[in-house]
């Protein structure tokens, strides 16, 4: 397993989209799907994979996985990668005008490769992912231990003023 920042990201993924439930499917192997900050939207993250993997008939174990490592990369985005006023998702006043909250703070992509599936979030966090030894009684912190356990790969993008992308690959061949 390795975790280290990666070379290159997707600029695509971190395009605002103009709809909360935005998402781009394909037959190619590529899906993404917009991300808000709601409480439903691990779950939603975790269903529109399912379906996706399904779709591209993927073994259950590896559309499982993927499924579980979705849903820490973004927890992990919602917990520690939205900015202060996205984490607000509320419109703010700001002079004579007022601003909408982001639409879409985040972004996930699955990308079907040859021998893995690549699942990536995007957010605008700026600090990098740190592997924490967790507190045996927390009821949080053991993410990136689990993301690590279940894909061959992990690693991020340098952070920089847009925000980082954090990314996993699971295997096709379990």
């Amino acid at each position: 397993m390795t975790a280290h920042p990666a070379e290159t990201v997707y600029d695509a993924l971190r395009e605002e989209a103009f709809e909360e439930s935005w998402w781009m499917p394909a037959p190619d192997g590529f899906a993404a799907c917009a991300l808000s900050s709601s409480a439903q939207t691990v779950a939603e993250a975790r269903r529109f994979t399912r379906s996706t993997l399904t779709g591209w008939q993927l073994a259950a174990d590896v559309t499982e996985n993927a499924a579980l490592v979705v849903t820490e990369l973004v927890s992990n985005a919602l917990r520690h990668g939205l900015r202060a006023e996205e984490a607000d998702a509320a419109p703010v006043a700001r002079g004579f005008c007022v601003v909408p909250a982001p639409v879409c703070p985040a972004w996930l992509a699955l990308t079907r490769q040859e021998t893995a599936v690549l699942c990536a979030v995007s957010d605008a966090g700026t600090d990098a992912p740190v592997v924490r030894t967790p507190d045996p009684l927390a009821e949080s912190g053991r993410g990136l231990h689990l993301i690590d356990r279940l894909s061959d790969a992990w690693g991020w993008t340098p952070p920089d003023h847009s925000g980082k992308t954090v990314w996993a690959t699971v295997s096709l061949h379990g």
